[in-house]
């Protein structure tokens, strides 16, 4: 079967593990056959999308009952100027080999998520974020091209200059635009693979705001929050700065790393053992650390347990991030972490940091200024639902808004709330591109 040919796939699921069903899937090998795979996927009439490596957690990334382009055999080098740190790159490659092929040579990716198992093509559709939002924003500020195919117009280059209205519809146009066929991206240069990191404890939430604005001159700043503590104790955590470190040797990463091998019991995670991790991770040596560090660890702590989205069971689980803006910040912050400690639900992975002023540059882009708090939870039906609705509650009234990428459930009002210009959008979208999401949100009822 030649790579432009579809085949239905049963198992096709979300990271989240909760959105899961057949797709028809094309895989394309060379840019040329993308046309064809496209079109194969979709079948008469119908809608396809691109996918890349599957980290989105809800249903951005499926198309449920209709076509998938799977863009991972697409994920070759084109052009890298070393000289000037400029790459440009098919789509499909992930961000894990940009950073193979690019420290040694004295360069980073600008922005990074926290999982460098995403490629290039995800991170425009979602036009990521990462710990230097403050001073660098979202990923898309740093893309200088962008080729995009369109079953209505082919091949088309768009950019901050070149066809502008198309190039912001398209980043963090969650994939609905264009197919995107290769990423033009300028690198960030670096001395070292090594990071010099700070992480200290603090014991709520005004000890997180004083630290992050004492922290303006470190350019990689997160934080990490108990959820589970209350009283006195809400909003404690560990904080942690970080900046590439200036000198030393330009080694990559090493691959691999041990992987879950099935789905833990769904009991695994509950308040009482996310309970013990949180005292343990609050408590335990690094959490006062100073010192130099590998690059990989900082950014991906995740990464080096394999499949751990299965930790959560046959269920799956909820991944939840919101945004507020400054001026409510630190009241709805504290409501949603006093609302979640009652609640009895579990998070060990809430994930707490303040976003720049700097302007994204999409349509749908949801980085704005203010603080944002990530969270996961796992699946358990009608009480998990009601607890992010909650939250929902609580950030649609401080004026801020929730990150499609993240949620497999965010109510079609509530979306549109928060993105006004997605009619803009869906004026823009490609005719043969549709997501699971999309129809969701977009389409009256």
């Amino acid at each position: 079967m030649s790579g432009a040919s579809a085949r239905d796939d049963d198992g096709v699921l979300a990271w989240g593990r909760v959105h899961r069903g057949r797709h028809r899937v094309a895989a394309p090998v060379w840019p040329g056959e993308l046309e064809e795979a496209a079109r194969a996927s979709a079948g008469e009439g119908g809608a396809t999308l691109a996918r890349g490596l599957g980290r989105s957690y809800g249903d951005s990334g499926l198309n449920l009952g209709g076509g998938l382009v799977d863009m991972t055999g697409l994920d070759r080098a084109i052009a890298f100027d070393r000289a000037a740190g400029v790459l440009r790159a098919d789509a499909g490659m992930s961000l894990d080999a940009v950073l193979r092929l690019c420290v040694p040579a004295g360069w980073f990716l600008p922005v990074t998520p926290g999982t460098k198992f995403v490629t290039l093509g995800g991170a425009v559709a979602n036009d990521v974020h990462g710990k230097n939002h403050h001073v660098a924003g979202s990923f898309g500020r740093h893309v200088r091209r962008l080729g995009l195919w369109r079953s209505d117009r082919g091949l088309v280059e768009c950019g901050p200059d070149a066809e502008p209205e198309l190039f912001a519809a398209t980043v963090g146009g969650l994939g609905l635009t264009g197919i995107v066929l290769w990423v033009e991206l300028a690198l960030l240069r670096i001395g070292s693979a090594a990071m010099t990191v700070r992480n200290d404890r603090f014991e709520g939430l005004e000890d997180f705001f004083r630290l992050s604005d004492e922290s303006a001159d470190w350019p990689y700043t997160v934080a990490w929050v108990d959820t589970l503590a209350t009283g006195e104790n809400l909003g404690r955590g560990v904080f942690s700065r970080g900046r590439h470190a200036g000198h030393g040797p330009l080694t990559p990463h090493r691959a691999g790393g041990p992987a879950v091998p099935v789905d833990a019991p769904g009991f695994l995670l509950n308040r009482w053992t996310v309970g013990a991790f949180n005292r343990l991770y609050y408590t335990k040596p690094g959490s006062a650390f100073r010192g130099e560090q590998p690059y990989d660890p900082f950014f991906y702590p995740l990464d080096r347990l394999r499949h751990w989205n299965r930790l959560y069971g046959p269920r799956g689980f909820y991944q939840w991030q919101g945004v507020v803006p400054p001026a409510t910040a630190r009241d709805a912050v504290q409501v949603l972490l006093d609302r979640i400690a009652r609640s009895g639900e579990a998070s060990f992975l809430a994930v707490l940091k303040n976003f720049g002023d700097a302007a994204s540059p999409g349509l749908l882009s949801f980085p704005m200024a203010g603080t944002t708090l990530a969270l996961d939870f796992p699946n358990r039906g009608g009480r998990t639902l009601a607890l992010l609705g909650d939250l929902d509650r609580v950030v649609a009234e401080a004026g801020g808004r929730l990150y499609p990428a993240k949620d497999g459930r965010l109510p079609a009002a509530e979306f549109r709330r928060g993105y006004p210009a997605w009619r803009d959008l869906e004026d823009r979208r490609d005719p043969m591109l549709l997501s699971s999401f999309w129809r969701r949100v977009s389409q009256d009822r």
